[in-house]
């Protein structure tokens, strides 16, 4: 980026830590991190409006639109006094080679996590927040834990566009020294060791965290989206044992979905935390 700044991605699976790393990477002075935010929405809306469905796409070149795009990105933090920026979004695993065109030395963390606990997760919010149909579901009341298991799991769905995406960023030809998976587990049980492993990826060294105080409030954001509690973060940062919801059977049918744990499709040059 201009001014000296460098801009690096958070992406990966919904309810697998995203907030969680923002809101410690942003105890950092030097940092700027967030929540899923609007950039890559933006630049989705733009690319697709000067692609071919547009009349007056024959007088775009593709230098202009890697301006407009890159200049989208930049301007959004253009205010912003830090030194290195982390910019939120499911979608950026999706990106891998727009960003290797706008950013070559890009860095892309993803967010992973045992795919049957990140399906009970959502569902735990859903049955917290009776009296309140969530987004995630387009603020339907019906449906039963299978159902909606069905729907964040789609290829369209919450879970299941996130998943393909991250297949695509991990198998993909711009993954090596570029994506780092940072596992949820890793993440609560030795914060630590995981952010260290973090700033060791993005070559910056190492600050000092407050893991047993930790700040973060989106609740206007959850309260407008039905979910109260989607961004949630506990002030400590700690494993949190419990017993899943899901019946067994729903539970099992996403136990074999961490492929990055697969010594058969390992890839070298990438990172897990």
């Amino acid at each position: 980026m201009h001014n000296n700044k460098t801009i690096h991605f958070i992406s990966g699976l919904p309810r697998s830590g995203s907030t969680l790393l923002a809101a410690l990477l942003n105890q950092n002075p030097q940092f700027q991190a967030n929540m899923s935010g609007p950039v890559a929405g933006m630049v989705g809306a733009l690319l697709e409006n000067m692609s071919g469905k547009n009349e007056y796409s024959v007088f775009i070149e593709d230098v202009q639109r890697e301006r407009i795009i890159r200049s989208v990105i930049e301007g959004y933090y253009a205010d912003s006094k830090a030194d290195v920026i982390f910019d939120t979004s499911r979608a950026w695993c999706a990106r891998m080679p727009l960003l290797n065109t706008l950013y070559p030395a890009f860095k892309v963390i993803a967010c992973v996590r045992n795919m049957p606990w990140i399906i009970d997760s959502i569902e735990r919010l859903v049955q917290r927040n009776v009296f309140q149909p969530s987004s995630i579901f387009n603020y339907l009341s019906g449906g039963t834990v299978y159902s909606r298991a069905d729907g964040v799991a789609g290829g369209d769905g919450m879970v299941g566009y996130a998943y393909n995406a991250l297949k695509e960023a991990y198998f993909g030809d711009y993954a090596a020294n570029r994506l780092m998976l940072v596992q949820y587990e890793s993440l609560v049980k030795d914060p630590q060791k995981t952010l260290a492993a973090v700033y060791d990826f993005i070559g910056q060294p190492l600050y000092k965290h407050d893991f047993n105080n930790v700040e973060f409030d989106a609740s206007e954001f959850d309260k407008k989206a039905g979910t109260p509690g989607l961004h949630e973060v506990r002030r400590n940062v700690a494993q949190n044992e419990r017993t899943s919801i899901l019946p067994p059977d729903l539970f099992k049918r996403f136990e074999n979905d961490a492929f990055w744990k697969n010594q058969t499709v390992r890839r070298s040059g990438i990172t897990i935390a």
